[in-house]
């Protein structure tokens, strides 16, 4: 940074010359008390008296109040808030679940029934539902046997299965009385089967294939032989025997095939249904009447089922209901939606698939216990005048301070062993910083600590009013962008270290924001426009929140069932980055004018050709325009190679000729090749040198009026630092040579300086004196360049022009060799073209 013109202070003009040469200790005295202040503040106006001190006298209330007890009062509302019952919300992630869960259900019953195929499958006026399910539902020797009956009863045994149940059990007993065994009974009423004695043991019950389950698989309501026997297949024989009698003969083989198809698809299920993927589905299936209800009781069904599972979700199930309060639910549910004859399977389903799926409201169950605590009335004491508050000796307890607090009779100090301790810990601190300081590339003005000091002050400024989310973020980008990484990191880092020491600050907040600032102090100074800030700040908000949340869930808070406060607190830590990110970029402009700073995004900002100033030089003194690009360009090569400032020298180097805007003709390059006014009108030497000067005047006063930086302004005099005008003074020396009477003052053809203070303005100077001369080469090499441009070097250096600036001899070498290569990148050699001849006509 250039340093600053010197211009006499106000504080000069008020005779407090002390305090001016000693301002540098006055600041950081004010730094140190001013932090210590902030940073400390519980640490005034202590009380003497606290929770858990001896009385040192007997104590007694001066007059009769109602104090209230906020202990008691607190147990109160605690309790208030406990004993009220929570607010239920329906989880929707896990309703979905549910619905999910039933559908895969019922589309597992669906590919078991069209495995099965349609039912009925034939006219029920023909077969009754009840002898469909029976025909394709009963074993093998059952159908066999039924076959064989059909194939052998004739019109008059027909009638046999055609009586009354009644008349049919008083043969039986009647038979039982005149055979010798039932097995004569009954080939009696059918002709005993030729079966195989596989047949024969399934029509026993029993199964000697060591492969097949003992019991039958199609059905559980067939397996008893005798109900079989005696009701299902003689319903079914005889409904069979009539549709015989009843159409043409060739009908019956017809229904026959088509049963046997059912029997088959029948089985094909059954087994299907012992294959299902979960136990609970396979048992549901197995033991309910999943295959005897019809095609329209089972549509009836599911639509059942899913409304009953329906109402009873958005009712909500919470957590620890009794099944058999459940239960009760579901039945009602079923008696009204579902077939009779699917109640027993619709049961099953519903009490398979729901599971609690209300969960606790947090917000609302907050909101309410807080309205819970709130209507609880305060815990009112009634203490009387001269009643004992405390006794002397005795430890003060809790509800003694309260009493003591209201009656004011608690006396008050300040902690000045904590505040003492406390200052040390700061003036460390300050010392550490201006040790940084002092070795980085960015020294400071008072205006520069003061700034610095204020944006310090902010955060735990911030923090004194009680608010978590403080300017971490803004401290960082700005300090960042105005003084650099270093600086900026050390003050994060300083506070980070000391602000836990006095304040009560969560630690994991203070490392989030600490975190963002660092972010923004490491990369604000790189960044070239007010757009890249923006993103920085962005790029803080996320850091903040996202080292909050990395950091609870490190110590494992965010899997406990506050994850959602945790993330909202994350969220809020995010979005004060952002806020103060923009705070930040909204005061940067106002700040710079006013502590006189030149950041890159400023210095890019001036260096902009539309700027009012550069546009009229552009106009009004075009060869002056064109001098400054090109010595803009040579300076800011030799400012890149060095290390230096390159905004700065870029921006200085455009400004540093403003001046010659008073008079454009006093100045060669802007005459254009026409007249000099210096030897057609002027014809003074002094009068000459008074214009030439006069640009470096008039140069600062254009650029105080559009409030250019300090250090902008620095290039303007110091360009030129105390250089002699050499040919207006030569011409001086010849008319003192011819007039005796005529005085030649070397000072009156100097300029008023002051010499360059900075490295970035002894470049400019330099550039500016080698501009002229490496325009003015022709036909010359490179040795030869730097030949002329080492002697017009060496001629500043032993001018003592720069003395103060910093450069060394061997930069100077560098800077010569810098300013050849550019020129020779604008002076290449061209081709050579022929000359054209011109065509005869």
């Amino acid at each position: 940074m250039a340093k600053s013109l010197k211009k006499k202070s106000w504080v000069d003009a008020v005779n407090l010359g002390w305090v001016h040469e000693q301002r540098s200790s006055v600041v950081l005295a004010i730094a140190i008390v001013s932090l210590t202040g902030v940073i400390g503040h519980k640490l005034y106006n202590q009380p003497k008296l606290k929770i858990g001190t001896v009385a040192p006298q007997t104590i007694k209330a001066p007059r009769s109040a109602s104090i209230e007890d906020k202990k008691r009062t607190e147990i109160e509302r605690k309790a208030a808030r406990k004993s009220l019952t929570p607010v239920l919300m329906v989880d929707v992630r896990t309703t979905a679940q549910i619905g999910q869960n039933l559908e895969k259900m019922l589309d597992q019953g669906n590919e078991i029934r069209i495995s099965a195929g349609s039912f009925p499958f034939y006219d029920t006026s023909v077969l009754s539902l009840s002898s469909q399910h029976y025909l394709r539902s009963c074993s093998d020797a059952e159908w066999q046997m039924m076959l064989v009956a059909l194939e052998n009863t004739g019109q008059k045994r027909l009638g046999l299965f055609l009586e009354k149940p009644s008349t049919r059990r008083l043969r039986k007993q009647e038979n039982s009385q005149n055979l010798p065994n039932t097995e004569t009974q009954t080939s009696l009423v059918f002709p005993p089967p030729t079966v195989s004695l596989g047949q024969e043991s399934q029509v026993q019950g029993v199964s000697l294939d060591p492969g097949q389950p003992k019991e039958s698989i199609y059905s559980p309501k067939t397996q008893n032989p005798e109900v079989s026997t005696n009701t299902q297949f003689v319903q079914a024989l005889a409904e069979l025997a009539t549709f015989r009698m009843t159409t043409a003969n060739q009908n019956l083989p017809r229904l026959i095939n088509q049963i046997t198809q059912a029997r088959e698809a029948y089985a094909q299920a059954s087994v299907q249904i012992l294959h299902v993927d979960t136990i609970t589905t396979q048992t549901i299936y197995h033991e309910t009447v999943l295959l005897e209800l019809s095609d329209y009781e089972w549509t009836q069904t599911q639509k059942g089922i899913r409304q009953g599972a329906e109402r009873i979700l958005a009712q909500g199930i919470p957590a620890g209901l009794p099944q058999s309060v459940l239960q009760n639910a579901v039945t009602l549910q079923v008696q009204a939606f579902v077939p009779k004859s699917a109640e027993s399977l619709a049961t099953k389903v519903l009490l398979a698939v729901l599971e609690p799926n209300l969960k606790k409201d947090e917000e609302q169950t907050r909101e309410h216990a807080q309205k819970a605590a709130s209507v609880v009335a305060p815990v009112m004491v009634e203490v009387k005048q001269g009643a004992v508050i405390v006794k002397k000796g005795k430890e003060i307890t809790e509800w003694d301070f309260e009493v003591l607090e209201h009656y004011q009779l608690i006396s008050r100090e300040n902690n000045w062993l904590a505040l003492l301790k406390l200052g040390g810990l700061v003036t460390g601190g300050v010392c550490i910083f201006v040790l940084v300081e002092t070795r980085s590339k960015c020294p400071l003005r008072q205006r520069d600590r003061l700034l610095v000091l204020l944006l310090t002050l902010s955060t735990p400024g911030v923090l004194a009013m009680g608010v978590s989310y403080t300017t971490w973020g803004a401290v960082g980008l700005l300090l960042g962008s105005f003084y650099g990484r270093e600086l900026s990191m050390t003050v994060i880092g300083l506070l980070l270290f000391i602000l836990p020491m006095s304040m009560e600050i969560s630690t994991i907040g203070l490392v989030a924001g600490a975190a963002g600032g660092i972010l923004g102090s490491y990369i604000a100074h790189r960044l070239r426009s007010r757009e890249e800030l923006a993103l920085l700040g962005g790029a803080i908000a996320i850091t903040q929140g996202g080292v909050y949340l990395l950091m609870k869930v490190l110590i494992g808070a965010a899997f406990g069932s506050s994850w959602y406060l945790i993330l909202q607190e994350a969220g809020l830590f995010t979005l004060s980055g952002l806020a103060w990110s923009v705070v930040a970029l909204g005061l940067s402009p106002y700040l710079e004018k006013l502590f006189d700073l030149v950041t890159p995004i400023r210095l890019a900002e001036l260096a902009n050709p539309n700027r009012p100033l550069l546009k009229r030089l552009a106009t009004e003194t075009p060869g002056t325009f064109q001098h400054t690009l090109f010595v803009a360009t040579l300076a800011e090569a030799a400012a890149k190679h060095l290390g230096c400032n390159v905004e700065l020298v870029r921006a200085g180097t455009l400004y540093h000729d403003i001046g010659k805007m008073h008079d454009p003709l006093g100045f060669i390059e802007n005459q254009m090749g026409g007249p000099n006014k210096h030897e057609t009108e002027i014809k003074d030497p002094w009068k000459s040198a008074e214009i030439i000067k006069k640009h470096v005047s008039e140069g600062l006063v254009m650029a105080r009026r559009h409030l250019l930086p300090t250090a902008i302004q620095a290039f303007i005099p110091e360009h030129q630092g105390t250089m002699l005008i050499a040919y207006f003074h030569h011409q001086a020396e010849q008319m003192a040579q011819a007039d005796p009477n005529i005085v030649v003052n070397e000072a009156d053809f100097r300029y008023d300086g002051p010499i360059p203070q900075s490295r970035e303005t002894a470049i400019v100077m330099l550039a500016d004196a080698c501009e002229a001369a490496l325009r003015s080469l022709k036909d010359v090499n490179t040795e030869q360049a730097l030949t002329v441009l080492n002697n017009i070097l060496r001629a500043r250096w032993q001018d003592n022009q720069l003395i103060d600036s910093g450069l060394t001899r061997e930069e100077m070498s560098q800077i010569a060799e810098i300013f050849v290569e550019v020129w020779q990148q604008f002076h290449h050699k061209r081709i050579a073209y022929p000359k054209m001849k011109s065509g005869k006509g």
